[in-house]
């Protein structure tokens, strides 16, 4: 599914370690024909070490390229070609929303109806429930502020359960950490309950409903939700491009299941270029893709925003352009299928290999082929920003993280200082020094990157009149962050970097005090149990992250389900939360008389700094941790 790699913040320093190599080439122009293109892509893949790749450009009057690259399976050299089925992970959502947006086509539903009218049966907790309800809209926008799938919800590998069967596995994630219909956060299980009530109200299972009113008037004749044969399809490879891995069914299968070709996937695209309309019939109406194209749940979008997460399709800008669609992430296999609604132009293409630096680069590449001709859009006059904005300046700290387990390190790595001057917005971040918005509107404006063209549209908001405090919705809703007083964001500030670099150097000390260790002359009993646990505090810690970094291609094998990675994970955080509180009763004991008053600064220093640590750790859940329950 989706941002798989988005979802465990733990992995974040994994990828970071391969996400930009340097054996990418520039493309210094964009390809000037479909031969040029594939000699581009080829040398990606072959510098990169992706086995293959499928692959789909198409305008409305029909495709323009169509073709595999690559090899599908390395171990018998079969070679991908445009009938080669690969994992689409998230892009198979959008049929989810379009079998709900046909069912209130027919006025057998309505996107505002309250998922519990029309499936009780389904467990969900939601304190709001009176006022707010989780509604159907919600579903599909991921605004129904439930946590995402846990990692044990992503393990569990069935290849047959019922859609009630598999949302009764484990619900626990199914809870509102916010009031419905006001911040989006990506959760896989929205879409999972909607593809049951359309079981519920059409009688069918989703998988059938979707093969009789998409798949087969659409033209997606391969398409389908379970594992096709071995010689149909590709196998998927870890980031190195040589080891498979395994077959996997996913608990919720219309989610993220669907095997597909490019030539479906072409297919696939021409039914949005054209509004519905394949070779004459109307396969859903054209309002209704127009619909599932824009957001309306969140607070930026009921304050105007048009761009964002529509029903399981959402806008992206890339030089310039507006693009449309979804994206797709599962173990060995990367997806993307985007399009430009009013340039009737369109883009597909899967990877059989989890390498995210080649699927970055391959995206440009196509992006820079297909609108190499093409005008860009307007840019909006720039409006004179009123004196109130001002108010809007300070520090803020997200506030709708994805998986609640991991937002002990979001919020710290998340935090931005929001400040107004020259009638432009600027936000310094970790992710960016300084990133620049000009103001569209009065309260939306649009994101300037470095060395590109300008953002065409708005994708920030300041929200006005919110009883719950002060936020901004930013990246068109996606992100939501609240102003927190500058008192906190610098003590946060100032105590994640006295912990940072009193921990490491701890490190940096270490080797020093073995040495000094063998030597009887610096030997100093009543020192060593001082030193000793802040050292195995600062081992385990690191080891903390080692586990996280070298599982995170195998999360699903080594931390979603009990193995020795993960409880190797849980016994980490206990043992550096004992060694925290020995190191606290070390220097609580140590002999004044016998402890040079150096050593015992520096280790009431480090302790100071296990202890915040702990307790933060404690705090968010972190130490004791069991990522498979």
């Amino acid at each position: 599914m989706t941002g798989v790699r988005h979802l465990v913040f733990i992995f974040i320093f994994a990828f970071l370690g391969n996400a930009w190599s340097s054996e990418i080439t520039e493309i210094t122009k964009p390809a000037q024909s479909i031969e040029e293109l594939q000699t581009q892509l080829e040398s990606v893949l072959t510098d990169m070490h992706v086995p293959g790749m499928s692959v789909a450009i198409v305008d409305r009057n029909g495709p323009g390229w169509i073709a595999g690259l690559g090899k599908a399976d390395l171990s018998n050299d079969q070679v991908v070609t445009s009938a080669t089925l690969f994992r689409i992970g998230s892009v198979s959502k959008g049929f989810a929303s379009l079998s709900i947006l046909k069912l209130a086509d027919e006025g057998k539903l309505s996107l505002e109806d309250p998922v519990k009218k029309l499936a009780p049966e389904v467990w969900f907790e939601n304190k709001w429930e009176e006022s707010d309800p989780v509604r159907i809209v919600n579903l599909l926008e991921n605004t129904t502020g439930w946590d995402d799938m846990h990692l044990r919800e992503f393990a569990k590998n069935p290849s047959i359960m019922s859609s009630l069967e598999t949302l009764d596995y484990d619900h626990s994630s199914r809870i509102s950490r916010w009031r419905p219909g006001t911040r989006m956060a990506y959760c896989n299980s929205g879409p999972a309950v909607a593809a049951y009530i359309v079981e519920k109200i059409s009688g069918k299972k989703i998988e059938d409903y979707v093969g009789e009113n998409f798949f087969k008037p659409i033209g997606m004749q391969t398409a389908t939700y379970y594992q096709p044969i071995q010689e149909l399809t590709t196998k998927l490879y870890y980031n190195d491009g040589k080891t498979p891995h395994p077959y996997w069914n996913l608990l919720y299968r219309s989610i993220g299941a669907v095997n597909a070709s490019a030539n479906d996937m072409a297919n696939y695209l021409l039914f949005y270029l054209n509004r519905g309309n394949v070779h004459g019939t109307q396969v859903i109406s054209a309002d209704s893709l127009n619909r599932m194209e824009v957001p309306s749940s969140t607070w930026a979008a009921k304050e105007g925003l048009q761009e964002g997460y529509g029903l399981n399709n959402y806008c992206t800008i890339h030089d310039g352009f507006v693009y449309h669609g979804h994206d797709g992430t599962v173990p060995g296999g990367l997806t993307v299928m985007k399009y430009i609604p009013n340039e009737g132009i369109g883009y597909f293409y899967s990877l059989n290999a989890n390498n995210y630096a080649a699927f970055e680069k391959i995206g440009e590449i196509i992006r820079a082929y297909i609108t190499r001709a093409k005008q860009k859009p307007p840019i909006p006059p720039v409006v004179s920003l009123p004196d109130e904005v001002n108010a809007y300046s300070g520090w803020y700290e997200p506030n709708s993280p994805r998986m609640e387990l991991f937002y002990f390190l979001e919020r710290l790595m998340g935090l931005a200082y929001f400040h107004f001057e020259d009638n432009k917005l600027f936000v310094n971040s970790l992710g960016e020094m300084k990133s620049t918005f000009i103001p569209v509107t009065k309260t939306q404006f649009r994101y300037v990157p470095l060395n590109k063209s300008p953002d065409p549209v708005p994708s920030l908001t300041l929200l006005t009149s919110n009883p719950e405090g002060q936020f901004i919705q930013l990246r068109s809703g996606l992100i939501t962050v609240k102003r927190i007083p500058t008192w906190l964001a610098i003590l946060e500030m100032t105590m994640t970097g006295f912990v940072l670099l009193t921990l490491m150097s701890t490190l940096v000390y270490a080797p020093f005090l073995i040495l000094k260790g063998l030597n009887k002359k610096y030997r100093r009993p009543a020192e060593r149990h001082m030193r000793l646990w802040p050292l195995v505090a600062v081992l385990s810690l690191l080891s903390i992250v080692v586990i996280s970094m070298q599982s995170s291609e195998a999360f699903l094998s080594r931390l979603a389900n009990l193995s020795a990675w993960s409880f190797s994970l849980f016994l980490a955080t206990i043992v550096f939360a004992v060694a925290s509180i020995a190191s606290v009763i070390a220097l609580w004991r140590a002999p004044k008389d016998e402890v040079r008053r150096s050593i015992r600064v520096y280790s009431a220093m480090v302790t100071i700094a296990l202890v915040i640590s702990t307790a933060y750790f404690a705090y968010w859940g972190i130490i004791g941790v069991r990522t498979w329950a």
